[in-house]
This record gives C-alpha cells, structure tokens and sequence, in this order.
C-alpha cells in the first residue's frame, strides 16, 4: 500500500480521534516530512483533515468520501483488499465489472463509483447516478448453481441489500418484486443482474450484480419523473448518526452479498425474502411487454393477485379466472406501497 493509503488507513481506523505526526510516522516508520506529504494528497482528493497545533491531525466522524481504506475495516472476508475498486466516474459500474471480467478478474471483484454517467437499470431504463448521494456498487461472482434463473440471484440481492442496510443504520426496508427496495413510498434501491456467457458452450462464466442505492440523494436532485417514485436513505448529505457513512454500508453490503451468494443453493434467504415482500397478498396488475421506443404504461397490465415466491424467486400469481402461473422475469404494478 502507499503512503497515501497507509496514512489515511490509519486516519479511518481512528475517525473522529486526533493522531499525531509523530505516531504516524512511528508506526508506518516513514518520515514526519512523509506524513505532511500525504495529508497534503488527502486534502487534495477531497478529505478535509483537521490539523491540530501540538496534537495531531484529526479525521472528522462526517467524513464520507469512499475509498477501499475506508471500507475494509468493516469487511469480514480477509482477501478483499485487492478486489475492491474505487472510481469516482464511470458511464457504469456494471459495464466496468463486464469489462474487468474480460481481463482476468477474479471472483468477488467489487466495483464502486462516486457516480455514474449512463447507469442503466432494468428493462433498459437508465438509473440516476449523481456524485457524492449514492452507492453504485456492481460484484463479479460466480454461478453457485448451474442453470440457475437471474430472478433467484435477484431477489438474494435484495435481501442481502435489506439484512445491511437494516444492520448499519437500523431502518427496515422492504421489496417490490423482483428487485426494487423501498422505504415507507419511495424506491431507495434498484438492482440488475446480467450474465456473462462462454458463447460457444452457453456456460455461465458470471454473474455481474449491479447495486445502487439513493444514500443521501436529495429530493430536488431527482428528475421531474421520478420526484413522486424515488427516494433516499437519508433527507441531508450525511446522517445523524455521524458513525455511518457510505464507505461503513458498502462494506456491509459486501459481507451480505458474499455471505449469501456462498449459501444460494439452500435458498434459506427466501424466507426473509418473503417477510420484507409488501407484494404478497395484494392486487396488482402484470405490466405488459412495451413495443419498441415505447414506454410502459403501468396503469394497464392484467390483474392477479399475488400469492408466493416459488423456490427459483419466481413470483406466483392466482388470476381472476382460478387459474395460476409463475412469473420469473416482467414487471407488476400495486395500487400502494404500503404495507
């Protein structure tokens, strides 16, 4: 690691203290001429970091800029250090993961952006990205089941996004089927799952997972058609509760994702899956595959009721003629979100 990254590793494992040049430069065994040289970098890339005369230099509690020293300290698994990457643009994370892929990239690569430039979300809308409000966050892992449908990766995703963000911040989220995250009326989270397939065999070489949740997106910030439908984790640029920050919930994301995805096959997840659905039990209407250039019309689909989530993430659905189907892949719409 550089100096650069030494120094603000340190400043991150000791936020809201103040260390001195001396220890610093003690403890990396670099010079005190070393340490000014990479606080002077920090300030640079954004980190405001306080410097006490005769005392030290301080990282405040607020500071929210991400950077992988910022994350690992919250991630369980050992090997991540090499595997997480920090962009602060990209036209998309999902996009960069494919491509890193491509180049040899291993299993449990993790890509992160400050924002993106042309985010896509599903049925090719595109996902708004701006800088500094969100976690746009996109994993490379590999198929845990052979065949396995997009739609079961999905609703895991979802629920590992719901176990973090309820960990570290303590709010409870629940889910649209099949991928969209909510907090009381408001889509705080879209999620889109792609393959990266062997052409030749039709093997499933990876699975790209793309992640990104309105953090502390402000209400004005959203497009005029999404003002009455998204919304953000927190109203100000940063919470509260000056111990959680962007870098603290992307690490816990990373541990549930991970944790999950080991465990796909037992589906165990689904469970919790279907306790944060506020789909189950309510009307809705099967929102109809739009004709090309066209938007779809969530006010016009066929009713059902929607009654389970099958063993594959597959929502199951009981129409008004008594007969029933499973849905793995389209859209719904319900009259309210709320629970």
């Amino acid at each position: 690691m550089s100096t650069r990254g030494n120094v603000l590793k340190a400043l991150e494992q000791n936020k809201g203290a103040t260390v001195s040049g001396e220890e610093l430069a003690n403890r990396l065994q670099i010079s005190r001429a070393a340490i000014w040289k990479a606080i002077q970098e920090l300030r640079k890339d954004g980190y405001h970091i306080d410097a006490i005369t005769n005392k030290g230099y301080c990282l405040p509690q607020d500071s929210d800029v991400l950077s992988v020293e910022g994350i690992l300290p919250y991630v369980k698994t050992d090997f991540m250090a090499d595997r997480i990457h920090i962009f602060r643009s990209l036209e998309s994370t999902n996009l960069t993961a494919k491509k890193m892929a491509l180049d040899g990239a291993p299993p449990g690569t993790v890509v992160i952006a400050e924002e993106q430039t042309k985010g896509r979300g599903r049925m090719g809308r595109s996902f708004h990205s701006p800088p500094s409000g969100g976690i746009y966050i996109s994993f490379l892992l590999q198929p845990r089941i052979d065949g396995a449908k997009p739609v079961l990766i999905t609703t895991a995703a979802s629920t590992a996004v719901c176990k973090a963000i309820e960990t570290v911040t303590g709010i409870s989220c629940r889910i649209k089927w099949v991928n969209d995250i909510y907090l009381e009326e408001k889509k705080i989270c879209g999620i889109l799952t792609e393959a990266i397939t062997d052409f030749e065999s039709g093997h499933i070489d990876y699975i790209v997972l793309g992640i990104g949740i309105n953090y502390s997106t402000e209400r004005a910030a959203f497009p005029k058609e999404l003002a009455d439908i998204a919304g953000a984790l927190f109203d100000s640029p940063q919470p509260s509760e000056s111990t959680i920050s962007r870098n603290r919930l992307i690490a816990e994301v990373i541990n549930q994702v991970l944790e999950i995805n080991e465990k796909l096959e037992s589906r165990e997840f689904l469970a919790d899956y279907k306790k944060r659905s506020f789909v189950l039990g309510k009307e809705i209407l099967i929102i109809p595959t739009a004709r090309s250039g066209q938007e779809r019309n969530l006010t016009e689909g066929t009713p059902a009721t929607a009654v389970d989530i099958d063993e594959n993430g597959g929502l199951v659905v009981h129409y008004r003629d008594g007969s029933i189907e499973t849905l793995n892949s389209g859209e719904i719409s319900i009259r309210t979100v709320k629970g």
